[in-house]
């Protein structure tokens, strides 16, 4: 299909998004992206865990995606893929070890092109100095929760005392307050929250302390016909780090990681950010030890732990897409500005005994997404979901076809404009979504493997590095993918027809990385 859907706007119908362009006026872009949040953790999607009413409000708003998915569950790659609408064989990022090529083209370049004014502030995680932004305020690597670190081409490396996403929300706010007002803009506001190792905030520091998460029903997963979930190291019960992960730093015992909690995030603390942390953590590691817990009892207590570390950071993320929403409310840029919320990918929430991410199945594949049109919009869909089948690959052209800016040729994303707009599919949109992920050997030792998704079947293929295997699900039957259909004679149809469309996306996509 056509890379540009054309979308037919009549004056008389209300104040669509190219009618308000031609009377002079042009649509900004808030891009708000945090890394590692689950849809799980958004009470918009899920209440089974938190409230998060900014990000709710959001949602009744706007637009909320159900089926959005990223082409690879990792943080550059991810990045790379939102800026320039490419897979990362293409763009040439397809693990964190890679280097961003910054004179290649991406999104923020047209735009600019096109008149706006660009930036972005916060997580950039990309290596190389971002191009294509006329201000750039960036955490250096990964970043840190506590008095960051900063660079920006002006000031270079500096640091700031605060919590970082508080810091990201005042940076950004601070650009809108300086911005060039006479052109339109597109601010890119990218939280380190929700990343490991989810350390709170002090207004949310005792959150969550009272309350007890239920396990997911796959949370004793066996792992039984699927060889690379049973290789992993990234399972709650074995490889969360008691003082990393969980804030035990007791000096009667170690771990494997205590030193880069001890010696990096808690070392950057103020004193009175050290004695209010301490406050919590110090108490709950002297009952910990006392407990002496045991096999399943000590594994569900790290799972509570995670839950609700993880949960506060959340607390204080949703807290700042409200102060940056409240801005726009009072400044009436809610008029006339598109806000997207999205993660760089999903994230694990104890399904499958897991946290972190990197596997096609569902809960790392799949991405919050929630879309609110300007107010200038009349016909904007409202507190609507949408089943459309999108990837964060698709979010450069959407962005681009909302500003009116013409969506180049070679994107392999394609624009779902007219879908946020009217809610109608557009014609021939895909029926499979496609996913390569390449990091291995890493820290969580998740085997090299790509895929597709469709709406009732998923296919994926493990191989290199000693693994050579495939993996079919029933999502209908099975949506917990807990039963590796693959080679089973009822589903040999299912199975051929899966591998076509496979062959198919690939040729589409120019992925020739793996041929067997």
């Amino acid at each position: 299909m056509s890379q540009r859907i054309v979308r037919q706007i009549i004056p008389t119908a209300g104040l669509g998004l190219a009618v308000l362009s031609s009377m002079g006026q042009r649509i900004n872009v808030i891009y708000i992206m945090t890394d590692d949040h689950s849809y799980q953790t958004i009470s918009a999607y899920d209440g089974r865990y938190n409230e998060t009413p900014s990000l709710d409000r959001l949602a009744r708003e706007g637009v909320r995606y159900d089926k959005c998915f990223v082409t690879n569950s990792l943080s550059g790659p991810s990045r790379a893929a939102l800026l320039t609408g490419k897979f990362g064989h293409i763009n040439g990022f397809i693990n964190n070890s890679s280097v961003f090529d910054g004179s290649q083209q991406t999104f923020p370049k047209l735009l600019q092109k096109a008149g706006y004014q660009t930036a972005i502030i916060g997580k950039w995680h990309l290596v190389s100095e971002p191009t294509g932004f006329d201000y750039w305020d960036i955490l250096t690597g990964q970043g840190s929760y506590y008095n960051p670190h900063f660079i920006n081409k002006d000031r270079g490396t500096y640091q700031i005392e605060g919590y970082v996403t508080d810091i990201i929300t005042d940076k950004s706010i601070d650009f809108l307050n300086r911005r060039d007002r006479s052109k339109p803009f597109c601010l890119l506001v990218h939280h380190k929250a929700v990343h490991r190792i989810w350390m709170s905030d002090r207004k949310h520091l005792y959150d969550y302390e009272d309350r007890s998460f239920p396990l997911p029903e796959t949370f004793f997963d066996d792992y039984n016909g699927r060889q690379a979930a049973s290789e992993q190291k990234q399972s709650i019960e074995r490889d969360i780090d008691l003082a990393y992960d969980l804030k035990m730093v007791d000096e009667s015992f170690d771990t494997r990681l205590k030193s880069a909690i001890t010696g990096g995030e808690l070392k950057r603390m103020t004193k009175e950010q050290r004695s209010m942390w301490d406050s919590l953590y110090v108490p709950m590691t002297k009952k910990f030890i006392e407990a002496d817990l045991k096999g399943d009892s000590l594994t569900m207590w790290k799972y509570q732990r995670y839950m609700r570390d993880y949960l506060k950071s959340v607390a204080s993320l949703d807290d700042n897409v409200g102060r940056l929403y409240d801005y726009l409310k009072e400044n009436d840029l809610l008029h006339n500005t598109v806000v997207i919320y999205a993660s760089d990918q999903g994230f694990y929430m104890g399904e499958h005994g897991w946290f972190d991410k990197r596997f096609i199945y569902e809960e790392s594949l799949r991405t919050p997404l929630i879309i609110r049109l300007p107010d200038c919009y009349e016909k904007a869909k409202r507190n609507k979901s949408s089943s459309l089948m999108v990837q964060n690959l698709d979010f450069a052209p959407t962005m681009l076809d909302l500003c009116n800016v013409d969506i180049p040729s070679d994107i392999q994303g394609v624009s779902f404009a007219s879908e946020i707009e009217t809610g109608k599919v557009p014609d021939g949109w895909r029926k499979n979504i496609y996913y390569h992920y390449y990091e291995f050997p890493d820290e969580h030792n998740v085997h090299k493997h790509y895929g597709i998704r469709g709406d009732r079947y998923k296919l994926a293929h493990f191989y290199d590095d000693g693994i050579d295997c495939w993996e079919l699900f029933d999502l209908k039957k099975d949506p917990d993918e807990l039963t590796n259909l693959y080679g089973n004679p009822k589903y040999s149809e299912v199975q051929k027809k899966m591998h076509i469309e496979l062959q198919n996306l690939r040729q589409q996509y120019k992925d020739t990385s793996d041929n067997r």
